[in-house]
C-alpha cells in the first residue's frame, strides 16, 4: 500500500505516530512523511498520489488538519476523519457535543476570558478550568471555592478559552482508555491535579463498564484510533477528555497493533472504492471516507505532492 503521514512540528521526534510509520515501512509498503512546516504541498496534484489512506496525529492549530480536509475533499481516506478530529480538538466543542449524546461529561461551562470565572455560580464549586485547545495536561487548575480563583493566577490561554468543569471527587489518578478499533487498553496514569499522589503508571485490568464506555464514544464522535481520560467517580466513570490519535503509553505492541489497522482501514477503502467503480458508479468523497471506517521514521524523501 501507499500511505502518507501527516507529521507536525510537535510531534516531529515522538514514537506515535513515526515509529508506525517505520513499521509499514519494513512491511514493504511505502510510506511518504510530509511536515507542513517544512513543506510546500501542490493540492492540484493530490488527487493523482493514489494514496490508500493518509494519517495525522493534530496538534491544536497546525496546519495539518487542512491538509486532511483537503485529502478527504479529493476521495482520499483519512485516519482520523477531520470531522471527528474537529470534535475533540476543540474541547468545548467535545464537551457539548459528548453531554448531548448522553456521555457521563462534568458540569462545564465555557468562558472567554478568566476575570469570567468568579461569574460561575458557587454551587457548581469546586472546578477545574483548563484551555479549550490544551495538550498534555497543560495549563489546567483547580479551584475549590470562588475564592481561589485571587490565588491561582489563571492566564489567558494562547490563542483559545477556558473551560471550567465540576470537579467530581475520584481515588486522585486518571484512568487512560487507548481504543485501537474495538480494542480497549486501560492505563493508570498521574493527575496534574493530584501532584503529590503517588501514582505507578501502568496498564490495570479494564473493567467492561469502561469498556462500554470507551467504544460508544468512539461511535460517537467517529474516532476509529483514539484516547478517554476517565476518572472513577461514587456515581461511576466521568470523561474529562478525548483525544484523535494519542501516545499509548504501557500498551503492548501498540505500533504493531496501530500500523495494522490502519491497513485495514485503507484495505476497506480500496475494496468500497472498486466495488463502486465496478458497479459504474463514482463515490462522493465524503462517503467514501465514512465507508472506509465504518465496522473497523520513514525516510525524509519529499512526497510526490510536495512542490
Amino acid at each position: 500500500m501507499r500511505l502518507c503521514f501527516i507529521v507536525e512540528e510537535l510531534y516531529r521526534h515522538d514514537s506515535m505516530p513515526l515509529d508506525v510509520a517505520h513499521q509499514l515501512r519494513r512491511w514493504g509498503h511505502t510510506v511518504d512523511l510530509l511536515e507542513p512546516p517544512e513543506t510546500v504541498t501542490c493540492l492540484s496534484d493530490l488527487p493523482s498520489q493514489s494514496y490508500d489512506a493518509i494519517v495525522l496525529k493534530t496538534v491544536s492549530g497546525g496546519p495539518g488538519l487542512s491538509l486532511l480536509q483537503a485529502a478527504e475533499a479529493v476521495g482520499i481516506p483519512t485516519i482520523n476523519n477531520s470531522r471527528s478530529i474537529r470534535l475533540v480538538r476543540d474541547k468545548a466543542v467535545a464537551a457539548a457535543f459528548a453531554h448531548a449524546k448522553g456521555l457521563p461529561v462534568p458540569r462545564t461551562y465555557f468562558v472567554a476570558h478568566p476575570r469570567l470565572l468568579e461569574r460561575i455560580p458557587e454551587s457548581d464549586y469546586p472546578l477545574v478550568i483548563k484551555p479549550t485547545n490544551g495538550s498534555a495536561h497543560n495549563g489546567i487548575y483547580r479551584a475549590k471555592s470562588p475564592a481561589d480563583l485571587a490565588t491561582l493566577e489563571i492566564a489567558e490561554p494562547d490563542g483559545g478559552f477556558l473551560l471550567a468543569q465540576h470537579y467530581a471527587e475520584n481515588p486522585g489518578y486518571d484512568i487512560k482508555l487507548y481504543v485501537i478499533g474495538n480494542d480497549v487498553y486501560a492505563v493508570a496514569r498521574k493527575s496534574p491535579l493530584h501532584p503529590k499522589i503517588v501514582v505507578h503508571e501502568q496498564r490495570i485490568p479494564l473493567a467492561p463498564e469502561w469498556r462500554r464506555l470507551a467504544l460508544r464514544a468512539g461511535r460517537l464522535f467517529g474516532l476509529d484510533i483514539y484516547g478517554l481520560d476517565v476518572v472513577e467517580t461514587r456515581n461511576g466513570p466521568a470523561v474529562v477528555d478525548i483525544n484523535d490519535f494519542p501516545s499509548f503509553g504501557h500498551v503492548p505492541g501498540a505500533v504493531s497493533h496501530v500500523a495494522n489497522y490502519i491497513l485495514k482501514i485503507a484495505g476497506r477503502a480500496g475494496a468500497n472504492r472498486r466495488r463502486s467503480v465496478a458497479n459504474g458508479g463514482r463515490p462522493h468523497p465524503a462517503a467514501q471516507t465514512r465507508a472506509a471506517h465504518a465496522g473497523t521514521r520513514p525516510t525524509k524523501r519529499r512526497a510526490v505532492i510536495n512542490a
